[in-house]
């Protein structure tokens, strides 16, 4: 298995190495053009076939083709160089005009239509067409298929001023498999690219589409927020300052028997009550939004610091004779942000409180689970529906009211899944309809 490993790992190595060598020789694509570098890949390739075909084709006695070959080689080389290391646009005029001359004179002195110069023009005029802007392909067209018809025409009227370099048979075959790799060399670079390109540009457009959809998700969500912020300050903010005026107004206009006073005050200390709780989770919520709440982790003892919270809440749950019992460990060490995790727990009692009944049952209690403390908050309150389960931790949770007719505004949650998540913990809930819920969060214990 080591030597597959190592294989694997060669292999790859020698392919970017490969990659990396041909990359410098065509240039980077932020520094050149996709024409410019199909240019450069094609100069390379045919200036590598010029030179097996210079000493080939002078060898066989085609001394034209010998001179034509050098020629094509030594063209496409100056035009590479300047190209390549002095960012010199390569000449599409020159470049198509050498190609005219080259394969003009090389088809006289070939075989003319029985030779394999027929065989290398529309590789030829593939290139000009891949490396020259779209205004010019219309004339590189036309030129080149006049010039074609033109050689054929003359070559019909005069067939004495072809010459026959190869005998018919062997010869003709050799001159055909000879002549064949150039175009097709060409046409796979070409076509190559260009798919490269295409499958680099629909990547670029995928990913920018994926990034349009997620912005306009984040400012729908952020729309979203807004929203609900607005209705908050505009309602339930405003409701219970409403209250107290009236009530300061009754004060002043009327006498108010002890009973009613007793009433009033009762019903404004526990809308106060569930106001301070609303702006406390929002501007909590509100600046972990806009700032990115600050987490100080550090090891603490659970009960020790959840006692003043649990020993709070216990007050407000006696006022709906609720029992209340808690069973955390006092030896359960955990690493979490005091304030945060305060927050958190507060607030799941608070919805504990709020949808029990008189009468209620509220258990909270701890314990080690998989290296986590799991903490559990249990009710037997009036449960979640099914259809409000899914976005119980969402801005989307539409305010519910206590049995009592507590409201909220449905940020309470949402903040418990934040700041859990930034602990590094979870949170999740259990319920049923009519039978109560449990909401437990997971915490890392302390190393020690």
């Amino acid at each position: 298995m080591p030597k597959l490993i190592n294989f694997k790992f060669l292999k790859a190595q020698a392919v970017t190495e490969k990659s990396t060598v041909w990359t410098q020789l065509i240039g980077q694509p932020a520094q050149f053009s996709l024409e410019s570098r199909i240019f450069h890949s094609l100069s390379i390739g045919l200036i590598a076939i010029a030179i097996i075909y210079t000493p080939y084709n002078l060898f066989a006695g085609l001394y034209v083709g010998s001179i034509s070959a050098f020629l094509i080689g030594l063209f496409f080389f100056y035009q590479y160089y300047y190209s390549r290391f002095h960012s010199k646009p390569h000449n599409n005029t020159l470049f198509g005009i050498i190609g005219l001359l080259i394969f003009g004179v090389n088809y006289f002195t070939n075989s003319g239509i029985h030779g394999s110069t027929d065989l290398i023009w529309p590789a030829y005029l593939l290139v000009i067409l891949t490396i020259s802007p779209y205004k010019q392909h219309l004339r590189w067209l036309i030129i080149y298929l006049l010039c074609f018809l033109a050689l054929h025409t003359v070559e019909y009227y005069y067939p004495h001023l072809i010459q026959h370099p190869f005998t018919a048979g062997k010869g003709e075959f050799i001159d055909r498999i000879t002549a064949f790799p150039m175009p097709v060399f060409v046409i796979y670079i070409i076509i190559r690219f260009i798919r490269r390109s295409y499958d680099l540009e629909r990547k670029a457009a995928e990913e920018k589409t994926k990034q349009i959809l997620q912005q306009k998700d984040e400012l729908e969500q952020r729309n979203m927020e807004k929203n609900k912020l607005m209705s908050i300050i505009s309602h339930d903010v405003k409701s219970p300052l409403m209250n107290i005026q009236n009530y300061l107004t009754l004060l002043q206009e009327n006498a108010l028997s002890n009973e009613e006073r007793s009433m009033l005050e009762k019903s404004l200390q526990n809308s106060t009550m569930h106001t301070i709780t609303m702006l406390s989770n929002l501007l909590s919520w509100s600046k972990s939004q806009m700032e990115g709440a600050i987490v100080q982790l550090a090891a603490v003892n659970v009960l020790q610091v959840l006692a003043n919270t649990i020993a709070l809440e216990k007050i407000q749950a006696t006022k709906k004779y609720i029992t209340f019992v808690d069973t955390i460990p006092p030896q359960l060490i955990i690493m979490t942000d005091v304030d945060m995790l305060q927050l958190v727990v507060r607030n799941l009692i608070s919805n504990a409180i709020k949808f029990t009944p008189t009468g209620g049952l509220i258990n909270i209690n701890a314990e080690i689970i998989n290296n986590e403390c799991k903490i559990t908050i249990n009710d037997n309150g009036k449960g979640i529906a099914p259809i409000d389960q899914e976005d119980i931790f969402s801005i989307k949770a539409a305010p519910t009211y206590g049995t009592n007719n507590e409201k909220g505004v449905g940020l309470g949650l949402v903040l418990c899944k934040e700041f859990i998540e930034r602990l590094g913990g979870k949170i999740g809930f259990e319920s049923k309809l009519g039978e109560g819920s449990k909401f437990f969060i997971s915490l890392p214990l302390a190393t020690v």
